[in-house]
């Protein structure tokens, strides 16, 4: 497979599964933002900051929901905003058009052009709308992928990117609960503080899952126990290292070579399956997601030279 076509898979993949998530990330948003007290925290500032967007709104100025909704749903400035995902992914589906099935390019194609014709006083009115559009059109398009693209080199390429993209919101998720929300010693256990960790839950459709798992009860540790070591739970961070190093050892065999990313994703499994239940707060959230957000930036690096993106 050209290293061009190859790369316009694992890109596709990535801007789909990230407009999925910054519409989760909305949502998440609305729920915390209806919290008492939610304006002198300033909740909608810890969603750009799980975007990694925090950069563009000054610290000491309020950010609000249509500030939100305008640089993270509408902007084509903004290249992690939703409208820029979906075009961009289109885009790359166009240049590897030949190794998507018919259904794939329709989940792609159909309504491209939808969030033109918004404005923000519109979208923030048509917001829980918007966002069910949004995450039904990558969800569709996941479903063709699975159920009609040949398990060659291309779906591999396609589901790299997907889990690289899905591990990295995650532990950002993660992360922004610890800057933003848990410093708030006074509330630790409360309410406020169990409403804050079920929302991040919610945001990655884990509620239903983590009870499963642990009934009725919702603890911090818990909660970051199941989002970070769980490995059946398919938007855990576990569970996705595995999915990549699964992913990168078959393109290992269909190129008969292997690279960086490949002892990269290794050491990374590998750290993780050495993590006891309850660890993560005793070593320090902060520091495990931290190193995390880090391991996986190296790897898309190393994956892009291995494969020769660019």
């Amino acid at each position: 497979m050209l290293s061009r076509t190859a790369e316009n898979l694992f890109w596709m993949a990535r801007y789909m599964e990230r407009a999925e998530a910054t519409a989760r990330l909305l949502t998440m948003g609305q729920r915390m933002a209806i919290l008492p007290g939610a304006h002198h925290r300033d909740e909608w500032r810890s969603v750009v900051r799980a975007t990694g967007c925090d950069h563009m709104f000054p610290e000491g100025k309020q950010v609000t929901e249509s500030d939100v909704v305008s640089y993270l749903m509408l902007d084509l400035d903004n290249a992690s905003s939703i409208r820029s995902c979906l075009l961009k992914a289109r885009s790359n589906a166009k240049s590897a058009r030949t190794m998507l099935t018919q259904d794939m390019w329709e989940a792609l194609n159909e309504g491209w052009r939808k969030l033109d014709s918004y404005d923000v006083a519109e979208a923030r009115q048509q917001l829980p709308a918007l966002i069910d559009w949004v995450k039904t059109r990558v969800m569709t398009f996941r479903g063709a992928a699975d159920s009609g693209q040949l398990r060659n080199e291309g779906h591999d390429f396609l589901r790299t990117g997907a889990a690289l993209e899905r591990a990295q919101m995650t532990l950002r998720l993660l992360d922004v609960k610890y800057y933003v929300l848990l410093p708030e010693t006074e509330v630790i256990g409360g309410n406020r503080d169990h409403y804050q960790w079920t929302s991040v839950l919610y945001a990655l459709s884990g509620a239903r899952a983590y009870h499963h798992v642990y009934g009725g009860t919702y603890t911090p540790w818990q909660i970051t126990d199941f989002l970070i070591l769980n490995t059946l739970f398919p938007r855990s961070v576990a569970f996705c290292y595995r999915q990549l190093a699964y992913r990168l050892n078959r393109l290992a065999g269909w190129h008969d070579a292997r690279g960086a990313c490949h002892d990269t994703i290794e050491e990374m499994v590998l750290a993780l399956e050495e993590l006891d239940s309850g660890e993560i707060f005793r070593r320090g959230l902060h520091e495990t997601v931290q190193n995390g957000i880090r391991m996986t930036n190296r790897l898309g690096v190393e994956i892009a030279q291995t494969y020769h993106f660019g």
